[in-house]
């Protein structure tokens, strides 16, 4: 195959590669950012699924996802095929650096043929979930080596040409190079750090930084949280076995200490069906049992205290209560008589049935100043909602 055939089969191999690219990053922003979006045609299975592996940390490098890095790949090997053209243009002069493109697609498509590798093995043997575009871009990789370097004679001599032209070229434009380097170096920097153009990773490596706190370091005593007279207020249904609500629980700690006019009130809502006839099945067994003992916390003023522990601990029996109830110094007689009181029962009836009526069907919610929030948010994005609802810091 002479050099323009490979040039044109390469072409066509890269066009192709963009195509699949730009389907991969649709399947991308749908999977993570478009609820109402159906799945997409490569989710048959638990196994095979294109969406299950764009929702996992690995579909990005660096802050971008991996689709914009393929779109990048194969416009620049696309580029490459042209490039012995474009030099002939008169501003475009500066193209004669490319001296070998061939050459250069052989190399390019080697490492990216060892990073599909390294990605296919992730995926099998990590995540284990088959994205199947994504294999058929690495088979293109490989096809697009194999082709640009013809001859496997010409390994070492096209990885050298590659490395000499690269060291000539830079030798030759130092100082474009060098601010272009800086550039490229200082966006990687810049999105590795900021997970800006990843916000669902962003959001995700947040939410595990606060779910690996053993302990609330934000903890108060007593049964007010934030300001006794805040004319921000805000209404938090929450339920004790629930994940997000431990997560949720440090972040409303740590704005109450931030801001100076929300008051935080706490309503019990947990999805278990020994309490709460409003639900259709026990998620979360033992919620009930750990509601009614923040109720009673309440009756010896140390309400918020006892509910950042009933977080951390996940008491189930009376024997861990008990260590919970020592380490507070409650009157223990006191704490268990108040936990089966008609008082705690009504409370809490009143609190679930005040959540029903708000048709409030997940926790955690916040009601502030009227109006639903309904799931757990990034903290700056909890910051804003609470500054809109007028929260001073």
């Amino acid at each position: 195959m002479n050099n323009n055939k490979k040039l044109l089969f390469i072409q066509i191999l890269a066009f192709v590669g963009i195509l699949l690219s730009v389907e991969l990053a649709i399947i991308y922003y749908n999977a993570n950012y478009n609820k109402y979006a159906l799945s997409s045609f490569c989710s048959v299975s638990d196994f095979i699924d294109c969406d299950g592996v764009a929702k996992t940390k690995t579909s990005q490098f660096l802050g971008i996802p991996l689709a914009y890095w393929g779109i990048f790949f194969y416009s620049t090997v696309l580029f490459l095929t042209f490039v012995e053209k474009l030099k002939k243009i008169k501003f475009l002069k500066f193209l004669e650096v490319f001296k070998n493109p061939l050459a250069y697609i052989f190399v390019l498509g080697l490492i990216a043929f060892a990073c599909s590798m390294t990605l296919a093995g992730i995926s099998l043997y990590g995540i284990k979930k088959l994205c199947i575009l994504c294999f058929i871009t690495y088979f293109i990789d490989l096809i697009i080596a194999l082709v640009a370097l013809g001859d496997f004679k010409n390994f070492i001599p096209h990885i050298k040409s590659t490395v000499l032209d690269f060291i000539d070229g830079v030798k030759t434009y130092t100082k474009t190079f060098i601010v272009l380097l800086l550039l490229f170096s200082g966006f990687l920097t810049y999105s590795g750090m900021t997970l800006n153009f990843v916000p669902h990773i962003k959001k995700r490596k947040e939410f595990i930084m606060y779910r690996s706190m053993k302990v609330n370091p934000y903890r108060v005593k007593g049964n007010i949280l934030g300001n006794e007279n805040g004319k921000v207020i805000v209404e938090l249904y929450s339920d004790y076995v629930c994940p997000l609500c431990y997560i949720n629980n440090i972040m409303i700690h740590k704005a109450a200490k931030e801001f100076s006019n929300i008051l935080v009130i706490h309503k019990n809502y947990p999805f278990d069906k020994e309490c709460n006839k409003y639900i259709s099945a026990s998620m979360h067994p033992r919620a009930c049992y750990m509601s009614k003992a923040a109720l009673a916390a309440a009756k010896q003023n140390n309400y918020w205290e006892m509910s950042s522990l009933l977080y951390e601990r996940q008491p189930k029996k009376e024997k861990h209560l008990v260590k919970l109830i020592e380490e507070l110094n409650f009157d223990q007689e006191k704490f268990f008589a108040d936990m089966e009181s008609e008082e705690v029962k009504q409370e809490l009836n009143a609190q679930m049935k005040a959540a029903y009526d708000l048709d409030i069907d997940a926790t955690p919610t916040m009601i502030i100043n009227g109006d639903k929030i309904v799931g757990i948010k990034p903290y700056d994005e909890l910051k804003k909602i609470l500054k809109d609802h007028g929260a001073k810091r």
